[in-house]
């Protein structure tokens, strides 16, 4: 019993420590800048800051579903890929978009830009 104990207050330590590490609480905002927390979106979040999206979108807007359920899963999917992908050392030089994130951003380019389709 004491065993369990300490095993699941050294998880919960770790994933504070980690959570406060990564400031995880930025991501759970709209703020771009949290985007660029992550060392590989500095140039893609320098793009958005230059193009003539930024007066109309923020990341949120584009990269995850309407709905706050349904956003905050998807983000909570991502951050959690991402954030195993950068531990284990299994990410791609290139940002590679999966089939469900190109679905959310196609879906979300359709609400802007219904006439282009």
């Amino acid at each position: 019993m004491i065993l369990a104990a300490v095993l699941v207050g050294l998880l919960v330590g770790a994933g504070v420590f980690t959570f406060g590490y990564v400031r995880g609480a930025s991501y759970l905002t709209d703020n771009p800048e949290a985007c660029a927390n992550c060392h590989v979106m500095g140039e893609h979040y320098s793009s958005w800051m230059k193009g003539s999206h930024r007066a109309a979108a923020k990341c949120n807007d584009c990269h995850t579903p309407a709905g706050v359920a349904s956003k905050y899963a998807t983000k909570m999917h991502n951050g959690f890929s991402h954030s195993l992908a950068f531990t284990t050392g299994r990410f791609p030089d290139e940002i590679q978009i999966t089939q469900r994130n190109y679905g959310i951003a196609r879906d979300s380019c359709a609400k802007c830009h219904a006439e282009l389709e």
